[in-house]
């Protein structure tokens, strides 16, 4: 094991991006096709893999990029631009990396850069639904031994079904400590079923997983109270990282469209759609808006970097102010960034003519994508928690949950 801690402070971005675009355009050779028949991005994410991208945060002294986090953003907008459901596959992966970033040094955590390394990839089990209590987790780990087993299910399992181990929030069964248990996704007790049924996302498989009495050794039994601080505000900054790759995506489709587009209205004001200036306002609106939801999900994402830089300072006041920041910052750009994007989802539209709605095209599902993203997180009570900070100076939530409101009468 290592004794030093080396930390991932950035590294040269667009050597960086230049491993990763080939493959990015080769995503984004076949999105359209997966859109139409909902078939999951196994071989996409295949080839991410293998190409290393899971360990673009790992320190470059244990094998990885030293990616900053604005630069993992950057990389998962330009992903998001391909397709839009990868990043969002990823999102339980890049979380988990997170945290092991914030562990201390140890053999154990040597081990989990290994296999970041080496390609593996970490999916997500946390949410319950039906009727669960807000705070009660029915997820148990039993101790059998020196080591537990792991029983429950979960849905919103978001790229598990692509994963070689599983986050899980759970319980333990002797003490009632909230842990996460880190479960081999291939276990022949895991089952996991591609049952997302929303309308946007459709292929990020984030469907239902069952565990049913799954080995969990008790090196990887993680208690949830260490779980890195800015986690909530990390989990938003990928949904803004999907928005802003909509929104370049719907800024690359709508140019082509208008460049290509023969026909013209008798009430126009050009003889070919890309000359006429009233559509040229239309792209041009979009692209601003694009920008701007870009320029604000890299902003808040430096606040996460001082908060992972200064968990290791011994400055706990610094530290406690860069996990606000982020908090806040991402909260303020989810609701401008969610409004940005679905205006451009929709103003799309009044380029083209009826053409555009065709279903061969799919347009729509730059809206239904971006719909789905921006629908995580409710971005109203983003907006309150931002101005009882600014009024009252009431610290951000950091972790919350959803449950039934009838469990809790």
């Amino acid at each position: 094991m290592s004794t030093s801690n080396p930390l991932s402070t950035g590294t040269d971005y667009d050597t960086l991006a230049t491993r990763f675009r080939p493959i990015f355009q080769q995503i984004a050779a076949g999105t359209l096709e997966r859109e139409k028949a909902r078939a999951l991005p196994y071989e996409p994410i295949a080839w991410l893999k293998k190409a290393g991208f899971g360990a673009v945060r790992v320190p470059a002294e244990y094998g990885g990029a030293g990616a900053s986090v604005a630069q993992l953003f950057e990389l998962l907008i330009e992903l998001a631009e391909a397709d839009s459901n990868i990043p969002q596959s990823l999102r339980g992966h890049f979380a988990f990396v997170e945290d092991r970033l914030n562990a201390p040094p140890s053999a154990e955590r040597d081990a989990w850069f290994a296999r970041f390394v080496a390609g593996e990839l970490v999916g997500n089990g946390w949410t319950e639904v039906g009727g669960v209590k807000i705070g009660d987790v029915i997820t148990q780990a039993t101790p059998n031994g020196n080591d537990f087993l792991l029983s429950g299910r979960k849905y919103y399992s978001t790229g598990s079904i692509f994963a070689d181990w599983i986050d899980v929030y759970a319980q333990r069964s002797d003490t009632g400590a909230d842990i996460i248990a880190v479960v081999d996704a291939h276990h022949a007790g895991v089952t996991q079923s591609d049952d997302w049924d929303g309308f946007g996302q459709r292929t990020t498989g984030s469907g239902t997983s069952v565990f049913d009495r799954v080995p969990v050794p008790a090196a990887h039994i993680i208690p949830f109270q260490t779980r890195f601080k800015y986690q909530t505000a990390f989990y938003q900054l990928v949904l803004l990282a999907v928005l802003s790759g909509v929104g370049r995506a719907i800024e690359r489709d709508i140019a082509f469209e208008v460049r290509e587009r023969k026909r013209v209205y008798s009430h126009g004001n050009a003889p070919t759609a890309h000359a006429d200036a009233q559509i040229q306002q239309v792209v041009g609106q979009i692209s601003a808006q694009v920008y701007a939801a870009q320029a604000a999900t890299l902003r808040s994402a430096a606040p996460l970097q001082r908060a992972y830089i200064a968990r290791f300072s011994g400055d706990a006041d610094a530290e406690r102010q860069a996990n606000i920041d982020a908090e806040i910052e991402t909260a303020k750009a989810q609701v401008v960034v969610s409004e940005l994007i679905l205006r451009a989802a929709t103003d799309l539209f009044n380029a083209l003519g009826a053409s555009g709605i065709s279903e061969h095209k799919a347009l729509d599902r730059h809206w239904r994508n971006a719909r789905t993203a921006a629908s995580h997180n409710p971005l109203v009570y983003k907006a309150r928690i931002v101005g009882d900070w600014r009024i009252n100076g009431t610290e951000p939530p950091y972790v919350w949950q959803i449950g039934d409101s009838r469990a809790t009468a």
